[in-house]
């Protein structure tokens, strides 16, 4: 086995990964005070739901939700029991056109820029933008099915999996006593199955990716010398059947990058692969349940929203969920870097 699998980072890469993270929060925000003027018009609607902003704006609800989170993150709106907004003082002073504190101007260099036309697209449509906001290039869910981008983008996404598998192995140590195969869904490179094997000897895995991943996983299942106990299952996740010899089905990073109704249906079927007392692990970044933050999380839900299908969720969010399919759901818990995770018991 590689040995690198054992040897976790001795520092937390939080700020390194932040500023990556927060790419598109500032295109966002500029969409919000320069092209739409929203919190001028909050200032003259006080008090107006999210119901209301989305009429008069035409804002699909998924990028809504993501525009709303992170505005209540920054401190520029607080939102009631009854779903009613309201701007800050600081919002107030600073974003609302004729105050003599306006900071609107600050943000007009950005106004045209390929990130925020995009964003004014998925605010409407709901619609993700072509991946970093090439003109040529299509959206992230398309484009994993060419193998270069495919073969990239899962590298981008190696490089922090070392650390986070890691830290996810180590902290779900209580929950995998007794437990002897892990189903990863979506598992890219097969890193976290990876750190979970590496560090839990009684554990084997099932990576499940759709092709041209597939090859990806193999191989880098074979350079950790796991290939014995980390298997390949080559499906698309949301159309084929899943193995049902796991008593843990991990989705890793993988619920963020849809929307609630892909979300309904990858929980699903993971109540439907569990057997009785089987687990259910979610790692990745999460929001608060009142979505007031934390802030990194509402700014890296920005980055998915125009990327991706998804967005960040709170653990609430899941929960509810989860309730309904007949699973004891236990406390999100902190790992690094801004992620952490929450188990499920099928009942």
């Amino acid at each position: 086995m590689n040995h690198i699998l054992s040897k976790p980072p001795q520092t937390d890469p939080a700020q390194i990964l932040r500023y990556r993270d927060r790419q598109y929060a500032a295109e966002l925000l500029a969409v919000a005070i320069v092209h739409l003027d929203f919190f001028t018009w909050l200032n003259d609607n006080p008090g107006a739901n999210t119901q209301m902003i989305n009429e008069h704006f035409d804002f699909a609800e998924r990028p809504a939700d993501v525009l709303l989170t992170l505005l209540r993150a920054n401190g520029f709106i607080s939102t009631d029991e009854t779903d009613c907004h309201e701007l800050t003082q600081l919002a107030k002073e600073h974003l609302v056109k004729g105050s003599p504190w306006y900071l609107g101007p600050y943000y007009a260099p950005i106004q045209d820029t390929p990130i925020v036309r995009g964003f004014l697209e998925v605010l409407k449509t709901g619609k993700p933008a072509n991946w970093q906001a090439k003109p040529e290039g299509d959206d992230w869910h398309e484009s994993m099915l060419s193998e270069d981008f495919a073969r990239s983008f899962t590298e981008l996404m190696n490089c922090r999996g070392l650390a986070f598998g890691q830290a996810l192995a180590q902290a779900l140590t209580p929950y995998l006593s007794g437990r002897n195969h892990v189903l990863d869904i979506g598992g890219g490179s097969g890193i976290y199955a990876s750190t979970l094997v590496a560090a839990h000897p009684q554990l084997r895995a099932t990576v499940l990716e759709q092709s041209p991943v597939d090859a990806i996983v193999r191989k880098e299942v074979k350079k950790h010398g796991l290939d014995e106990r980390i298997a390949v299952l080559s499906a698309d996740m949301f159309m084929d059947p899943w193995s049902e010899e796991a008593d843990v089905v991990l989705l890793s990073n993988v619920l963020h990058d849809w929307d609630l109704p892909e979300v309904k249906i990858l929980l699903e079927k993971s109540a439907k692969c569990l057997p009785s007392g089987g687990l259910l692990v979610i790692h990745g970044a999460f929001l608060n349940d009142d979505k007031t933050g934390p802030l990194p999380v509402a700014e890296y839900s920005a980055l998915l929203m125009n990327i991706t299908q998804g967005r960040c969720y709170s653990p609430g969010e899941y929960g509810s969920i989860l309730k309904e399919l007949d699973f004891e759901v236990s406390p999100y818990r902190d790992t690094m870097a801004d992620r952490g995770f929450m188990t499920a018991t099928k009942m």
